[in-house]
């Protein structure tokens, strides 16, 4: 039997392009899966795949408390991926309080209601963001760094992972928390961002837009790495070596946002489309990227994919998923 095999796993956020992808692994594994979910949208992946049929689904948000400890006292939960959060930047300028609630609050709730319940939680991996770190002059970031967010987003995860530490060294709680760098891959449809909305651009030949000066620096990590990571991380909990630690999850492989978008129109063969530099980027860190070799070292971790074949499958995903939505905007039409 393997390490997942009949565990009872809750997963927030998991019709995000994390959690798609996570509670998918999970129940492949073997795991009895309950998620949270706020909205059904039925384009996500975890729903549109069949998968969300296969998990327990609770209708609710992170910002209500009494929901979460039945959440866990009546599926009687021993590991927690909290990996809900409201991760749009532009969504956090224009509403700083709606962001606060969901990634601070949520974050409070959700370990108050696993502190009450210390005889089920076994593990929880709480998932911060590089962004906690706010901007730092000397880079690549490494885990004993100060977390100084400073616009709204930046300032929800560095207060959600302080607090996760705070759960850790105050009550003893079997936490770990992870900071990881720009997430992409199939499932994604938040088209504002990079590379969903590079992809989707290319499909349609129509140029890609930037919203930056497409000068700032990032490291793009695609998700099955991260699912993979995380797993990895919590199969080694509860463990003094491993509790109330960070780790630092990416490539290590800085790119700015031009060199990612050019790389993406390469492999798509669409190198005519000069991208649309809007330079109207707000309230975001200019250069960040991650130090990854303590995962490496004490998890025995490195990425399965490289950025090249991550981009291959989140291409060939958003090719499927846009053919299949024509092919039904088609048969609508004709009925």
């Amino acid at each position: 039997m393997g390490f997942w095999q009949n565990r009872n796993v809750f997963v927030t956020g998991a019709s995000g392009l994390l959690g798609s992808w996570m509670v998918e692994e999970l129940l492949k594994e073997g795991a009895s899966v309950t998620c949270l979910l706020r909205d059904w949208v039925p384009g996500s992946k975890l729903i549109s795949s069949g998968t969300a049929s296969r998990a327990n689904i609770v209708h609710g948000q992170l910002e209500d408390y009494d929901l979460l400890v039945r959440v866990i006292n009546e599926y009687e939960i021993d590991s927690v991926f909290h990996l809900a959060a409201q991760t749009i930047v532009g969504t956090a300028t224009r509403s700083a309080i709606s962001t606060f609630d969901s990634n601070i609050r949520g974050t409070w709730n959700l370990l108050e209601a696993c502190r009450i319940c210390p005889t089920l939680i076994e593990r929880i991996v709480f998932a911060s963001s590089d962004k906690a770190y706010g901007a730092h002059d000397n880079l690549p970031y490494t885990e004993d760094m100060a977390l100084q967010g400073r616009f709204p987003y930046d300032v929800s995860k560095s207060c959600a992972d302080l607090i996760a530490q705070s759960y850790f060294h105050s009550y003893g709680m079997p936490i770990t928390i992870t900071r990881c760098v720009n997430l992409f891959g199939g499932g994604d449809l938040s088209f504002n961002r990079l590379v969903p909305g590079t992809i989707a651009s290319a499909l349609r030949n129509e140029r890609p837009v930037i919203r930056s000066n497409g000068k700032f620096v990032r490291d793009y990590f695609y998700v099955l790495n991260v699912v993979e990571g995380y797993m990895k991380l919590a199969e080694k909990m509860p463990d003094d070596s491993i509790n109330g630690q960070a780790f630092n999850f990416g490539y290590g492989e800085p790119l700015t946002v031009v060199e990612l978008v050019d790389e993406i129109l390469t492999i798509m063969d669409k190198r005519s489309l000069e991208p649309i530099v809007l330079n109207e980027a707000s309230n975001e860190i200019v250069n960040q990227y991650l130090d990854c070799s303590k995962a490496q070292k004490l998890l025995g971790w490195r990425p399965r994919f490289d950025r090249q074949d991550g981009l291959k499958h989140t291409i060939n995903w958003y090719r499927d998923y846009f053919d299949i939505h024509e092919e039904a905007e088609k048969a609508e039409a004709v009925s």
